[in-house]
């Protein structure tokens, strides 16, 4: 598609939206490219794609992606976040004749500069890139370029006849100019081509086809199925779950309570729990621009597109001024325990100050997120990493080569996206979590627990560290099912403080002795530095059955159906907790999220683990001052196949806490 056979009938192209994340402005120069590609689409219906040469512009990606969104297209962008140097040298090697038609930029002059091929101003720009640092492409605005000839001008070059020179700052260090061309002319590139009969063809096809699309088009009414559409969750037993909101970050975890474990059907219950968090919020004062990610858990992947579907009715980018929060989706067996079709938890910000990541272009950078989820969430020196699969950016398919080569390329997906927020996975990773698939035999579960450390490692002693850091906890968890069939799919958070330099004060935690003898040291890992954040993974393993429960209990294999067995394992949990908290000087008020996973094969119901574990949260605020009475910490209740430290994921229960005073 050639772009030049439709143009704008405008003089005057204006920015009137200058803001980074654009809304739909009458008017701004995006409505014309959004007229422009309209037009396109209806003359040529088959066009499913735009490809531009964004590289490190996110407000220009962001307004290619805006208008393809609104037209069903999908961004290309296949220089995204490729090395500069690399990109000027291959475009003056192929063949492309562009000339300079406007400079501002220090050591850019508009009386020595404008006006020059590229090719001759390449050794210039890579010295002033050594000497002030600037964009050799001209991502930052140093330069623009008019592209008179190249590979696909097959039979014309552009001449420019004539022009004028404009100077529009005679600013001492960095002085702008630009051209504005007066008269062209097409020159044949051999005299041959110009007159033979296919070429004819080709040329007068070609102007015949080019005209002025009018700028009065009306902006189409675009009738979706908004949230208030849905189905009534009036008949529905909606369970909702709310961290201590004292803080800056809360977190809301919702579900259907269904004991008889049928459903009306993924549709019916995602909206119903939604719904029910969007209420939630706006009773709070809040909306969805404040929630910073979504754990997304349905009953069967198969519906994942319908999920989708149900939630971008509630979830949109015009809600979201400053982003639309990162996702993780994983199957998990809720209707087995009595959850519904669908289950979400969502981390919720007061303050909307969060910084949020979200290419939506096709692009070799790392897979793009094509829908009202981003790559990732900054906020208060905290990254949320969206899950990661191991799909290969510039296709979108999965790697070939097994498990272990998913992994490696979710691994190199996650570092693309770490280090477009001046981090690294192997220095700056709080945790890791591993979502494994159920069809994964045992030997590549342990083959991706080796790859896991092996590129760590090797990470880690490529970048170098000033400041020591803890080791990231790893928890890894077995699904049913991941999205795309995956393999695997990596969730990992981050710490980036606002100062590089900063002194982290890391914290050794050594439990109590007396409760560290009733669990392995490689059942616990603790991440803390002082004062900002501690996460927290207590394994319940079998040897703390075999050391808590009754010789009787433990060989006939039934001891997950005694209460008395569970309200040990229960207590012991709350416990040890709360053990961990106070030695790294936070509180159960610190809390953000707290769930403990447990697999289905030996807990029925969630209803009974929830029972038990309520139970023990209200007896140790009758015995320590540090819960207040009434004011249970909440906590989710995830059903899964697996969970642990290993890929053996053999645990009985896995806690996994967070805590913060950011």
């Amino acid at each position: 598609m050639f772009l030049p056979k439709f143009y704008p009938c405008k003089d005057v192209l204006s920015k009137r939206d200058q803001r980074l994340n654009y809304a739909i402005t009458p008017g701004d120069e995006v409505e014309d490219l959004f007229i422009l590609l309209n037009e396109v689409k209806q003359q040529i219906p088959s066009i499913t794609a735009v490809s531009s040469g964004a590289i490190a512009s996110d407000y220009q990606r962001l307004r290619v992606e805006s208008v393809c969104s609104r037209l069903g297209l999908v961004s290309l962008a296949y220089l995204w976040k490729q090395d500069q140097t690399f990109l000027l040298t291959e475009m003056i090697r192929r063949g492309i004749l562009a000339i300079t038609v406007k400079v501002a930029a220090i050591g850019l002059s508009p009386a020595k500069h404008l006006g020059r091929e590229l090719a001759d101003l390449e050794v210039p720009l890579l010295e002033l890139k050594e000497r002030y640092g600037i964009n050799v492409c001209g991502e930052g605005g140093e330069y623009e370029t008019l592209t008179l000839d190249c590979p696909l001008f097959s039979n014309a070059r552009i001449v420019l006849d004539k022009y004028d020179v404009v100077l529009h700052s005679a600013d001492s260090i960095a002085p702008v100019g630009i051209i504005h061309p007066l008269a062209f002319h097409p020159e044949y590139k051999n005299e041959n081509s110009s007159r033979s009969s296919s070429n004819d063809n080709v040329v007068s096809n070609g102007l015949h086809k080019v005209h002025e699309v009018e700028g009065d088009f009306v902006l189409p009414d675009i009738v979706k199925c908004q949230s208030s559409d849905l189905p009534s969750d009036a008949e529905k037993k909606l369970e909702l779950c709310i961290s201590n909101m004292g803080g800056e970050l809360f977190s809301l975890g919702c579900w259907i309570q269904n004991p008889s474990r049928t459903s009306k059907g993924l549709q019916d219950d995602l909206a119903s729990v939604l719904r029910r968090i969007e209420l939630q919020l706006s009773e709070n004062g809040f909306d969805w621009s404040n929630v910073l990610y979504v754990h997304l858990y349905i009953s069967n992947m198969e519906g994942f597109a319908l999920a989708n579907e149900v939630y971008v009715k509630f979830i949109t980018e015009k809600k979201c001024h400053l982003g639309v929060p990162s996702r993780s989706t994983i199957e998990l067996p809720l209707l087995e325990v009595g959850l519904g079709s669908g289950y979400v938890e969502v981390l919720v910000a007061k303050e909307q100050s969060k910084r949020v990541l979200h290419v939506q272009s096709i692009s070799s950078w790392a897979p793009s997120c094509i829908g009202p989820y981003s790559q990732a969430t900054l906020f208060k020196e905290v990254l949320y990493m969206a899950g990661q699969l191991g799909l290969d950016p510039p296709t979108m398919m999965l790697s070939p080569g097994g498990a272990t080569a998913e992994l490696e390329q979710a691994l190199i997906n996650c570092e693309a996206v770490a280090n477009c927020f001046n981090s690294f996975i192997s220095s700056s990773t709080i945790l890791f979590v591993i979502y494994c698939s159920s069809c994964l035999t045992s030997t590549e579960r342990v083959e991706i627990q080796h790859k896991m450390a092996h590129y760590i490692q090797q990470e880690a002693s490529n970048v170098h560290q000033t400041r020591r850091m803890p080791n990231p906890i790893f928890l890894y968890i077995l699904a049913p099912d991941l999205p795309k069939g995956a393999s695997v799919e990596i969730k990992p958070v981050l710490y980036v403080p606002e100062n590089a330099e900063d002194e982290v004060q890391i914290r050794e935690s050594r439990p109590a002795s007396k409760i560290s003898k009733q669990l392995n040291d490689s059942a616990l890992q603790v991440y803390a530095i002082s004062g900002k954040i501690c996460t927290v993974l207590v394994s319940v393993t079998n040897d703390f059955v075999k050391k808590s429960c009754s010789e009787t209990d433990v060989k006939s294999g039934n001891w997950h159906r005694s209460e008395r067995n569970l309200q040990t394992m229960a207590t012991f949990c709350v416990v040890f907790l709360n053990k961990i908290l106070s030695e790294n000087d936070f509180s159960w008020g610190d809390l953000i999220n707290l769930r403990f996973y447990y697999t289905t094969n030996l807990f029925g119901s969630a209803d009974t683990l929830d029972k038990i574990f309520t139970e023990a949260f209200a007896e140790l605020s009758l015995v320590n001052n540090c819960i207040k009475i009434g004011e249970t910490p909440r906590y989710n209740l995830v059903p899964v196949l697996g969970s642990g430290r290993s890929a053996s994921m053999d645990d009985i229960i896995t806690c996994e806490l967070f805590a913060s005073k950011l």
